[in-house]
């Protein structure tokens, strides 16, 4: 079975594939300051460079031959151009002078899919899959471990994975302390999928979904969901224990069936609809 380990303090997480080990990030936002700017006439320090250095000392220290960003490699929608441009080039060279990188299509990354073209492996809005089918020790076949941005509901291949990660979500919780004070942390979200959810989704599109098409088939061992904290501390998220905050996912929280919330540190706060 396909196995993914978040990187203890670090919003990242390796997927050992057999043939290759990957490196999977979610929601870096390159640019963000300077859409900031734009946006809101907010003026922060640049942090490129921090982001472009942590990327490489993550590559280093799992041994990736592949970097995967799970969707929201840039932050600004439209097409990127001149400073955001000069940012995201300056990213994908120096890490494709290293190892392949995969994005996978997320809502912000449509001019960048188009721009970078020729430098990245680009997987569609629906996801894709990585590693699977190959046979272990006992000769059963692993699904993969299946990748998505998560604005969009997954494809069925996609839900037939043995895991499936996400990110667009960027969850996070506020942490209280005995004299009124309050920090907040970015967290993981884990557990197994509800079937069920995809099923009927799957269902009323019309769509024949090999996995859990069949409602039946929703009680097989299902997927687990990785549902990743945002590489970009500056990009807020969902705070997922503090009431009036709505999920941003079409399949959130409802196709999480029972999962736990972690901090960056392995900190197990416990079912995240409670923490």
């Amino acid at each position: 079975m396909a196995r993914v380990e978040p990187v203890v303090g670090e919003p990242a997480a390796v997927a050992d594939l057999g043939d290759e080990r990957a490196l999977l990030v979610a929601d870096v936002h390159a640019g963000i300051e300077i859409g900031l700017r734009y946006e809101r006439g907010v003026d922060l320090d640049p942090r490129d460079g921090e982001r472009r250095d942590r990327i490489h000392r993550l590559l280093g220290e799992t041994d990736a031959d592949r970097l995967v960003v799970l969707g929201d490699l840039a932050h600004r929608i439209a097409a990127p151009e001149g400073d955001e441009r000069a940012e995201l080039t300056a990213l994908i060279e120096s890490v494709t002078e290293r190892v392949p990188m995969t994005l996978v299509e997320g809502n912000h990354d449509a001019g960048v899919a188009e721009a970078f073209a020729d430098d990245l492996d680009v997987v569609g809005p629906a996801g894709g899959i990585l590693g699977g089918a190959s046979a272990d020790g006992d000769g059963d076949e692993s699904g993969g471990v299946g990748i998505v941005h998560g604005h969009t509901w997954p494809a069925p291949e996609v839900v037939a994975a043995d895991v499936v990660c996400l990110g667009h979500e960027h969850p996070q919780v506020r942490l209280s302390d005995a004299v009124g004070g309050s920090r907040v942390e970015r967290a993981w979200l884990r557990g197994p999928a509800d079937a069920s959810v995809f099923a009927d989704h799957a269902s009323a599109e019309g769509d024949e979904h090999p996995a859990v098409g069949a409602r039946e088939a929703a009680a097989r061992d299902p997927p687990e969901l990785v549902v990743f904290p945002a590489f970009n501390e500056r990009s807020g998220g969902t705070w997922i224990n503090v009431d009036g905050q709505s999920f941003l996912s079409p399949f959130l929280p409802e196709g999480l069936a029972s999962g736990d919330a972690y901090l960056l540190d392995g900190t197990r706060l416990g079912a995240f609809r409670r923490v």
